[in-house]
């Protein structure tokens, strides 16, 4: 094992960046402490200094020819998070889809012991070799990697308890449900039209269910039959970007011309989400749902409002027009908005100003996300997506009601 560069600083970087996760919450489980203060994440992205190796942000490991990243070393509180929901026990065969960089394979690693097995595909083959060296110098070279389309997962190793999916998925295939073992979790950031949630997926009855969902934006998945995303950029100098899923494209000339109009600006009355997480689903219910981020210089500019986050934020769009959420005032002051331009503006303002009205009496329910055959009725869901495999019922569980007090003899 090869741990020249793991130093004395490297390991308190590295009990530093833990440290940081668990104090916000991030991991909970001391199995994934261990393994995160276990596991030197520097190996796998050599020649990034140590600070950058040990921060929060995601690494890019590989570009495609026009710039675009291809995969990258995830930001450690995405990885944390979401081996929290995949709850691997020491003897568990596990099977990763999207090697990356490797962290995460020998995270997985630690996490089964000696006793179980990991194996990692990967569709770019040079992702698959940066990854086999990132694993020998880290002292995982047991970890079994392969070349492979993820969508068919890996059937040599299969059944496998564990199935985390690194990537953004934009369905659950059926070669997933046939590999996972009576009683496995497959975790997966599900794409739901521009919105994306880590959901751990039990099956039964052939039914994906879903619990402990949380917000994310990893790199989507990549093979033959994925849904890409498609990204518009308006101006030149870009001014605003829209993402939309769903094999879903927009018309970038036609949206341009709508930079040129007016904006209508409608404000809601409603104070933006705390630590609820569903709004932008309550969005993505919707087939004219998109991303939407204005750049930075054109909102310093004044030619457009600042997104509902420096991100971006959820949004609508039609053929010739576009609308998203902003928000204005701090604190218990602080009201959204949506701003809209474009022929359609008045109608998207409107629509995404109900949406969010109505978001507001649902913002303290429960989500519930499941995966249903594909074209099944579900007059309970509040909402489905439909997808090629499956179709997305999305679920809001109001909370149980508060028991009146017991009256004092």
């Amino acid at each position: 094992m090869v741990i020249s560069r793991d130093s004395a600083s490297a390991e308190a970087m590295r009990g530093t960046l833990v440290d940081a996760l668990r104090r916000h919450g991030i991991v909970s489980g001391e199995p994934v402490e261990e393994a995160l203060r276990a596991v030197p994440r520097h190996l796998f992205v050599p020649g990034v200094p140590l600070p950058r190796a040990y921060g929060h942000e995601a690494i890019t490991a590989h570009r495609d020819e026009s710039g675009t990243t291809l995969s990258a070393l995830p930001e450690p509180g995405l990885v944390a998070a979401m081996l929290d929901q995949l709850d691997v026990r020491p003897g568990h065969r596990v099977l990763e889809i999207g090697t990356g960089t490797g962290y995460t394979a020998a995270l997985l690693a630690r996490l089964a012991g000696p006793e179980g097995r990991v194996t990692s595909v990967d569709i770019l083959p040079g992702a698959v070799a940066v990854a086999r060296r990132g694993l020998a110098r880290a002292g995982y070279g047991h970890v079994e990697t392969a070349v492979a389309d993820g969508l068919l997962g890996h059937a040599e190793r299969a059944p496998y308890d564990r199935v985390l999916v690194s990537a953004g998925a934009w369905d659950l295939p059926p070669a997933w449900a046939d590999q996972l073992a009576p009683g496995g979790v497959l975790v997966a950031p599900l794409r739901l039209r521009g919105v994306t949630r880590s959901v751990a997926f039990t099956r039964r009855d052939g039914v994906w269910r879903g619990r402990a969902a949380l917000s994310c934006a990893p790199l989507p998945l990549r093979g033959p039959g994925e849904v890409a995303e498609h990204r518009v950029v308006l101006g030149d100098p870009p001014v605003l970007r829209l993402r939309t899923d769903d094999d879903r494209t927009l018309d970038a000339a036609a949206l341009e011309s709508a930079l040129d109009g007016p904006e209508t600006l409608v404000w809601t009355g409603v104070r933006p989400p705390g630590g609820e997480s569903h709004l932008d689903l309550h969005l993505a219910a919707l087939p004219e749902c998109c991303r939407v981020l204005p750049d930075l210089d054109a909102v310093r500019a004044g030619l457009l409002t600042a997104a509902l986050h420096p991100w971006g934020g959820p949004g609508a769009a039609t053929a010739d027009s576009f609308a998203y959420l902003t928000r204005r005032g701090i604190g218990t002051s602080a009201e959204l908005g949506v701003s809209a331009h474009g022929p359609d503006a008045p109608a998207l303002a409107d629509l995404l100003t109900t949406r969010v009205r109505t978001w507001h009496t649902t913002r303290h329910h429960t989500l519930h996300i499941n995966a249903h055959p594909p074209n099944t009725p579900l007059p309970d869901a509040t909402w489905t997506i439909p997808k090629h495999h499956t179709t997305i019922a999305l679920h809001l569980t109001p909370p149980p009601p508060t028991p009146l007090p017991t009256p004092k003899p």
